[in-house]
């Protein structure tokens, strides 16, 4: 099935110790980019979180977002390195010794000297990463099935514009000989108004005139353009990731549609492929929001 790039996911795990909390964004982008932002003291687990992320996820801007809830009364009081605090105590006192001012060295001030509050170390945490994958792919879960359901809306879109616009090339087809028609007829009656009374060999006037006109003629862009509509409706159908080949086929429709516009000289065909190109800009904004 084809999704959206843009979606929102969240999930969430319990532990003995607290909870995860997770939410996960995704917006359009060219490729693939994953971005996974947690807790500094679950930085170990980054590289397993942005591996499972970018495996669902193929193409588009993705943010991870992991939060840590401890559970009540399950908060650990940091580690006091005794030793640095003695440190600092000593090179206070040496400090107002040397300086002659009164040692009044208050606890809080010790306190605020970098190491004597230690952060827990990991090794005296339990491995949590089971609990936070669980968290993770509940909320790659969620964003799934949002993406999914805007991938729906956005095929019976292009589906109605892709039909739309194989009605607006049948009536460029339609028109199409009877442009090279009358285009051969105003080419031939202005060569014999400039050449006046000049003896012309009539197979060679007519042959001629035949070439100019293939100039106009838009034949080889219109079966093209059936042939890509026909790689578009089964791209649609794909379920795999098909953005970037749609994105490709929108190129290529764009470039026939561009072609037909500079060849046919005819206000008729001209309008068609104004209204084509209109028709084109919004298909290619669509196809921009699929993975």
């Amino acid at each position: 099935m084809i999704k959206s790039m843009t979606g929102y996911g969240k999930g969430e795990a319990e532990t003995g110790s607290g909870r995860f909390l997770v939410e996960v964004r995704t917006v359009n982008h060219r490729y693939g980019e994953v971005t996974v932002k947690l807790p500094r003291s679950f930085m170990a687990y980054e590289h397993e979180l942005r591996k499972i992320t970018g495996n669902r996820i193929k193409r588009g801007k993705v943010d991870l977002f992991v939060q840590w809830e401890e559970a009540a009364g399950a908060a650990t009081v940091p580690p006091i390195n005794l030793a640095a605090a003695r440190g600092y105590h000593a090179a206070f006192l040496e400090l107002a010794h040397e300086l002659r001012l009164s040692p009044e060295i208050s606890l809080a001030l010790i306190v605020a000297q970098k190491n004597v509050l230690q952060e827990p170390g990991r090794e005296e945490q339990p491995d949590l990463l089971p609990q936070v994958l669980q968290a993770v792919t509940a909320a790659l879960d969620g964003l799934d099935a949002m993406r999914l359901r805007e991938g729906e809306a956005l095929v019976q879109d292009l589906r109605e514009r892709r039909q739309g616009l194989a009605e607006l090339v049948a009536q460029v087809t339609a028109r199409a000989p009877q442009v090279v028609e009358e285009y051969q007829v105003k080419l031939q009656q202005r060569l014999v108004k400039l050449l006046n009374d000049t003896e012309l060999d009539p197979q060679r006037l007519a042959q001629e005139v035949a070439l100019l006109a293939d100039r106009c003629d838009v034949t080889e862009e219109l079966v093209r353009l059936q042939s890509h509509f026909v790689q578009f409706d089964e791209t649609l159908a794909l379920a795999e990731p098909v953005g970037r080949k749609l994105d490709f086929l929108m190129q290529e429709l764009n470039r026939e549609v561009n072609t037909i516009g500079s060849k046919a000289n005819d206000a008729t065909v001209t309008a068609l492929v104004v209204q084509m190109k209109a028709e084109l800009e919004r298909m290619r904004e669509q196809v921009q929001n699929i993975e």
